[in-house]
């Protein structure tokens, strides 16, 4: 049976990727993004697909416009099944060059976004006493990084809010389910439109991933989202348990490589599109697509990924493989 999926930040990178992978399984979409561009070629991407779509243009700061985004997708498609909140904005550049405003944008975006959506969904859910809401995350949210306070911000901030409201779903034994997936460096038009005051062009810090890795664990954390969390990409496993055991060495590596290892070496070109306060994939813009422009650098999978969603199952064989063998080594000294 088809279920009603949601996804923010639809029109590009990782929650294009994921409206594909749900329109596969044959949900009923609602994509909701700034970029109409964007929106219209993700709807043609999964409409081709067999799925039954909904875009709707939207920024998801302002709370008003998304509550009514919500009340339409159930009116429209029926009770929202799965959430999955992917927007985002950022800044790369050094702290001292973010504007007040911009930080503001930024975080309304990327950290208020999310929660003004789980607001208006949860309350929804909650009458029917089922559904699930991902989360989508970043090894950033545990670790930060220069050149990116606005984001790394952001994502611990929802990282601390999805904590929190899991505990509270847990405390009233309710049945309603959020996880949140911690993603590695991605390859998305991110690197293409956000506002950049580097002196180089952008880049995600290597080993870099297609977002198609990214919507697979999407897809298998909305189906098991028992688990608080996921960690895609063996970079970010390294990243998250180098921080917990060693996180002053890992500052002071940061701050020795976390600059090159952020620009490509080439120059940054005056003029590229900038999506922080309008989307580059809007009315005169053009459709970015899933993937960004190192396409040939990314890696479309993840061994690592597999190991992470089949660890109970490898863990009882396991068992079963000493338990079998140590009654084999019973069984020859009697």
């Amino acid at each position: 049976m088809s279920r009603v999926v949601a996804i923010t930040g639809a029109s590009g990178g990782i929650g294009r990727a994921a409206a594909r992978e749900f329109a596969r399984r044959g949900d009923r979409l609602a994509l909701l993004a700034r970029g109409e561009a964007g929106l219209a070629g993700a709807a043609a991407e999964v409409r081709e697909l067999g799925a039954e779509v909904l875009t709707i243009p939207i920024d998801m700061a302002d709370p008003d416009r998304v509550e009514a985004a919500v009340a339409r997708i159930e009116e429209e498609l029926g009770p929202i099944a799965v959430w999955v909140n992917v927007a985002f904005t950022s800044v790369f550049a050094r702290f001292d060059d973010i504007t007040p405003a911009e930080y503001r944008r930024a975080t309304e975006v990327s950290y208020l976004g999310y929660v003004y959506a789980t607001m208006s969904v949860l309350k929804r859910m909650r009458a029917r006493d089922a559904g699930t809401i991902v989360q989508v995350g970043s090894a950033l949210a545990y670790r930060g990084i220069p050149l990116q306070t606005a984001y790394c911000g952001a994502k611990h901030a929802i990282q601390g809010f999805h904590e929190s409201l899991r505990c509270e779903l847990l405390h009233e034994r309710s049945p309603i389910r959020v996880t949140m997936v911690q993603m590695p460096a991605l390859n998305t038009p991110q690197f293409s439109w956000v506002l950049s005051r580097l002196p180089q062009h952008p880049q995600p810090v290597p080993p870099i991933y297609q977002p198609e890795v990214a919507a697979r664990a999407i897809l298998y954390a909305a189906d098991h989202p028992r688990r608080r969390e996921y960690w895609v990409g063996a970079s970010t496993v390294a990243t998250l348990a180098a921080n917990a055991l060693v996180p002053g060495v890992l500052d002071r590596y940061l701050g020795r490589t976390g600059f090159a290892s952020q620009q490509t070496g080439d120059l940054r070109i005056d003029g590229d599109p900038v999506n922080l306060w309008e989307p580059a994939d809007g009315p005169g813009g053009r459709d970015f697509g899933a993937r960004g422009v190192f396409d040939d650098r990314a890696h479309a999978h993840s061994p690592q990924q597999w190991l992470a969603q089949h660890y109970p199952q490898l863990a009882a064989a396991g068992a079963l493989l000493a338990g079998g063998l140590a009654v084999l080594g019973l069984a020859r000294r009697r």
